[in-house]
């Protein structure tokens, strides 16, 4: 019987479509699920669920078990899926609240940003402790990582251990499709092909039936057609020629174009919400209740299998047929024009022998410059977090796209300076050093 750790399995909905997802295919429908949270309620309130689905959907074939320890959880896996959130809601908060005393707004402060920043900074130390355990208990497994800030874990990953690991992300798989359903265009027997870096990889090419579609793309949007949502990555495109993988309201928090004290007229203009990750962490209690009723205490509960592509990543290695993806791996000559081991989303083929990313070539010159102004936080957080140097958080907030363009390098010291203190709990590596 082969191994699947998920860690972060208190985030249900996420491991219904995942474990679900696996629970759907016939190569994975033998395999132990260890589940792994430390939040025990809803890590047993998953249990639950995917005991019921397993029935459901699997015949009972697969073992469903939740663990108390990691390392008895990791012992002799196979694969390992990282959705974990370090520190929580209540963590997470202050990553918005500090940054707004000095007037600094932001979105979802995830990804890049001061709360991409100090979220990788709190996660790559636990993220490490998982890779310990796994190269002594289950060196030869892969590591599928869905935490955010994904470039920042993943490169901190791949450079601070010896795992095999991919990073993964829900844009590259629906970007084409959902743009040319918003702008009434075909959306069956079309081809991309879309590289850059997570959450700011670019569409570079959508053709139907050997179509080139982009042309028809530019006039419907110059002629104000599609989502009224989508207003950010439609001036990315006027301005910059291609469309990217993530939303308007991510978008607008990783360039310096958008979220500005000097033209507050464009947040309305341009539909963007600021603190959207508090809106939804204020809305966890009504998520909570309806999960328990839906999914949880659903004798009955079902599932389809989705587009997320952990699933076929693990099919393509167990049974040998080639599946390709949008991944997060280091640039070792893939795309020729972004820095040399940084982390990069490229297309990738997965079979029996693993994942083999696929040479890119150029991006378009200013595809790569934006994308250069979001490696370069990346590359410090990830250098600060595996060398224990404070300075490179100071450096990455002084490069972050979006904080140079509002903030004089004095208050970006300042905010550093209580983030930090804010954050002393989880950033063992400063602690250590000063």
């Amino acid at each position: 019987m082969g191994k699947i750790v998920f860690i972060g399995a208190g985030s249900i909905i996420f491991v219904k479509n995942l474990i679900g997802d696996c629970l759907c295919t016939p190569a994975l429908q033998n395999f132990e699920y260890a589940l792994l949270d430390i939040d025990k309620e809803k890590l047993h309130l998953s249990e639950k669920m995917l005991q019921n689905l397993n029935e459901n959907i699997n015949g009972g074939r697969a073992q469903i078990r939740a663990y108390d320890d990691q390392r008895q959880a990791l012992t002799d896996a196979d694969y390992v899926v990282n959705a974990i959130q370090v520190g929580g809601y209540s963590v997470a908060k202050r990553d918005f609240e500090i940054p707004e005393k000095y007037g600094l707004k932001q979105t979802y402060a995830d990804t890049l940003g001061i709360g991409g920043i100090f979220r990788g900074l709190r996660t790559i130390p636990v993220m490490l402790g998982i890779a310990r355990d796994m190269e002594e208990l289950c060196p030869n497994a892969w590591l599928l990582n869905y935490t955010n800030p994904m470039a920042i874990v993943t490169a901190a990953m791949l450079k601070g251990t010896g795992i095999r690991t991919v990073g993964l992300c829900h844009s590259v798989q629906v970007c084409a499709r959902d743009l040319l359903a918003a702008l009434d265009m075909p959306t069956n027997d079309i081809n991309y092909h879309i590289a850059g870096i997570n959450h700011q990889a670019w569409l570079l090419k959508v053709s139907h039936k050997g179509e080139d579609l982009y042309p028809e793309i530019r006039r419907r949007i110059q002629a104000g057609q599609g989502d009224p949502a989508d207003k950010v990555r439609y001036e990315v495109l006027k301005h910059f020629g291609y469309y990217v993988t993530e939303s308007s309201q991510h978008t607008a928090e990783y360039t310096p174009y958008f979220l500005k004290n000097k033209y507050p007229q464009l947040e309305a203009e341009l539909g963007i919400k600021t603190k959207m990750y508090l809106e939804w962490g204020d809305s966890q209690t009504h998520y909570w209740e309806e999960a328990r009723d839906t999914l949880v205490h659903n004798a009955t509960i079902t599932h389809t299998r989705t587009e997320e592509y952990a699933s076929y990543i693990m099919e393509a290695m167990e049974t040998g047929k080639p599946y390709k993806i949008g991944g997060n791996v280091l640039n070792n000559g893939l795309i020729d024009n972004l820095p040399q081991n940084s982390c990069v989303e490229v297309p990738c083929l997965v079979d029996a022998n693993g994942i083999s990313p696929c040479k890119v070539g150029m991006l378009p010159a200013q595809c790569a410059g934006l994308n250069v102004t979001n490696i370069n936080v990346h590359e410090l957080v990830v250098q600060a977090a595996l060398t224990g140097r404070v300075e490179d958080v100071y450096y990455a907030a002084m490069l972050d796209p979006h904080t140079a363009a509002e903030l004089s390098l004095d208050d970006i010291t300042k905010m550093c300076d209580e983030m930090l203190a804010e954050n002393k709990h989880w950033l063992p590596m400063f602690n250590r050093s000063n």
